[in-house]
């Protein structure tokens, strides 16, 4: 058997996977709040925002500049995720009222939602200067200073928040974050912990709680993360973590278990596959398994570079050389700057 060295698995962060903004608008934050990337409109509520944005196109004909209006029709906008026309009309009800609170916070939302970080951040700023203590306005400023990476900032953010509301859920949601994104985890498992006493319906909590004790092979991420697919059943990536968890402590069967509960519910989980493949070539020396498993990851996601580095792999310890150089080299096309597929390579 060839000297190989595999793709690392990756475990999935409930905040990792949804981006800031995305996770707190939708669960977190008030009626302003950002629609999710993936969100959908029933029939019934498409007819009757498109009957809202008739109304609204009617009276700004008669009535250009009122800013209610136009505040009004950007937010209908935002929930047709027409994003440019939402900013067109946000921005002209911000310059009609300039001091006006509610319409600066739709307006960074519908900026971040259109990946303008800066012009949001702006538009915040703009928004704290009429009133440095605005609740609303230092939660979604405490969001996007940790979006990018200012955790001072964000942090200095949360505590102007909870010093208005001690048991608020985001600010001991976020503060866990910064903790955990700083490599202090055991004030993040304190800060979760909290929350899942504050919030004992919360299943984030208790999923991040699941992942922390995960790293370190704690039996009670077993405890934590079952407690958040009770509260959350409809949550894969909960199930994902517990079999990464059992997979990494070499309980494949458990793994196992649970990759296939995620494939009958989500045939196209790329990370399933992939995995269901490591433990294939890794433990049980079946490359045909395997390469089954990397392909159907691939078919899933045809860009995922892990699952073309890991099949060439399993060609490799199969003694197909030929076909590991393919899968090396698509690797390498995907990511011309990847190291083990390069090394990969030049080892055939």
């Amino acid at each position: 058997m060839p000297n190989v060295t595999t793709v690392p698995l990756r475990r999935v962060s409930p905040f990792g996977r949804t981006v800031a903004r995305l996770l707190l608008s939708v669960a977190l934050l008030s009626a302003a709040a950002l629609p999710s990337a993936c969100h959908t409109l029933s029939n019934e509520t498409i007819q009757a925002t498109d009957e809202n944005l008739a109304r609204l196109n009617a009276a700004l004909y008669r009535k250009p500049k009122d800013a209610t209006l136009r505040y009004e029709r950007g937010r209908v906008l935002m929930d047709l995720q027409r994003l440019n026309e939402a900013i067109a009309d946000l921005q002209a009800a911000t310059e009609l009222d300039p001091d006006n609170i509610d319409y600066l916070l739709s307006l960074s939302d519908a900026f971040f939602a259109n990946g303008n970080v800066e012009k949001s951040y702006e538009t915040l700023q703009r928004a704290l200067d009429l009133n440095p203590e605005h609740f609303e306005a230092l939660l979604k400023m405490s969001e996007i200073t940790f979006y990018s990476k200012d955790f001072d900032r964000s942090m200095a953010m949360l505590n102007k928040v909870t010093a208005q509301d001690p048991n608020n859920r985001t600010a001991f949601f976020m503060k866990g974050f910064i903790y955990k994104e700083t490599g202090d985890t055991l004030n993040a498992i304190q800060y979760f912990r909290r929350v899942t006493e504050m919030y004992p319906d919360y299943a984030p909590a208790f999923e991040e709680l699941g992942v922390l004790y995960a790293v370190r092979k704690s039996p009670l991420a077993v405890e934590y993360l079952n407690s958040a697919m009770r509260l959350d059943p409809d949550n894969l990536n909960i199930v994902y973590n517990l079999a990464m968890y059992y997979q990494e402590l070499d309980e494949p069967e458990m793994a196992t278990d649970l990759y296939v509960k995620i494939l009958e519910k989500d045939p196209q989980n790329k990370y399933a596959w992939h995995n269901r493949g490591y433990m294939s070539m890794i433990l049980y020396h079946d490359y045909d398994a395997a390469i089954d498993f990397f392909t159907k990851a691939i078919e899933a996601d045809n860009t995922y570079v892990d699952a073309h580095i890991n099949r060439g792999l399993a060609y490799e310890m199969k003694g197909d050389k030929t076909n590991a150089a393919i899968c090396y080299r698509t690797a390498l096309q995907l990511d011309p700057n990847n190291e083990q597929a390069s090394v990969a390579l030049s080892r055939l």
